[in-house]
Order: structure tokens, then sequence, then C-alpha cells
């Protein structure tokens, strides 16, 4: 199985990137964190919480991802939408239609203003919506459109990461996980 990368910038919503590394974890999928930070693991998140990384930025590991996912959060998602490293390996994952999931402010920031809701359902923390994408703003925890699933905010952190352990590894997979959570 492919390694997938979930991106921490300073200003990360704490709940949505841990409770997704755990739960893709728990699935058994490979799934590393990488901080965006110029030569630093450290990224402190929203609410002061701050995780070391397993990896600084590496975009040639990027190349052959199997997700690439961001978590939202406020200055978070507007710190991953500044990385041009990170913005150029999202659009070339998604010229190949690999999967990316993003959550909370990070669809309306990062995704949207990049093309790639163009034409899909998407949901975003409420308020956050981009009106000049072509994005149709669903009213839903979480929303999986081709090869991108995106959700609403931190209560559907964990149904974000199910829906990502559903398109990789199937509806059993995920139902065991889920039960496991006592969800």
């Amino acid at each position: 199985m492919k390694t997938s990368y979930l991106f921490l910038a300073d200003g990360f919503e704490e709940i949505e990137a841990l409770a997704t590394v755990d739960v893709l974890r728990r699935a058994g999928m490979a799934v590393r964190t990488m901080s965006i930070n110029a030569n630093n693991r450290l990224a402190t998140g929203a609410h002061g919480v701050t995780v070391t990384a397993d990896l600084a930025l590496d975009t040639a590991l990027l190349d052959d991802a199997q997700w690439l996912i961001l978590p939202g959060g406020m200055p978070g998602a507007s710190n991953l939408a500044a990385c041009q490293p990170l913005t150029t390996a999202l659009l070339a994952h998604h010229e190949k239609e690999a999967p990316i999931a993003a959550i909370c402010a990070s669809p309306s920031i990062v995704l949207a203003p990049l093309g790639m809701l163009d034409g899909r359902d998407a949901v975003c923390y409420p308020g956050m919506e981009n009106h000049n994408c072509g994005a149709r703003w669903a009213d839903a925890m979480v929303a999986h459109d081709g090869h991108i699933i995106t959700g609403r905010g931190p209560a559907a952190a964990t149904h974000f990461a199910l829906a990502i352990v559903t398109a990789t590894l199937g509806d059993d997979t995920a139902h065991e996980v889920a039960a496991g959570m006592l969800l």
C-alpha cells in the first residue's frame, strides 16, 4: 500500500489532523504527517498544541503518494495555501485524479482557488464557502465526489477519516474501525 501524507502548518486544527491520522492508522493505512514549516518538523496548532511531524516537507515523496490530506484550522489553511511546493504537488496529484482530502477551511481556502472543486459536491466549515469557485457546496458532514473527499469541520473529523478508509479499503474495514471506536 502506498503512503498517504497529512500536512501540518502552524495554525492547523488539531482534532482534524490527529483524529484523521489515528483512524487511518487503525485501519492499517500507511500515513505520515509532514510539516510544511521550512526545515522544521514542529507545527503548532490553532489551540496551542505543538506536534512533531514525521517529516519536514519533501515533495519528492509526494509523486507516488496515495492520499494528500489537508486539515483545516486558521491560519493553518491559509499557510497551506501559501506553500507553493505543496500547491504544486496538489495540482499534480489532482491532474492524475489521485486521491485528495481536505476538511474545514482547507476545501475553500486551498482547493477551491486551485480549481479542484469546480463542478464538484464539496463541504467546508460554515461561512468559509468560496462563492467565487465552481463548487456545489453541500449541507453534509462529508462529501465525496470523484477523487476528492471534503469534510465540514472538527465534529466531522472521524466521519471524514472513515470516508478516506472506505474509499481506500472498503466499507467492511471502515465499519470494523468504527465499531472498534464505539461509533
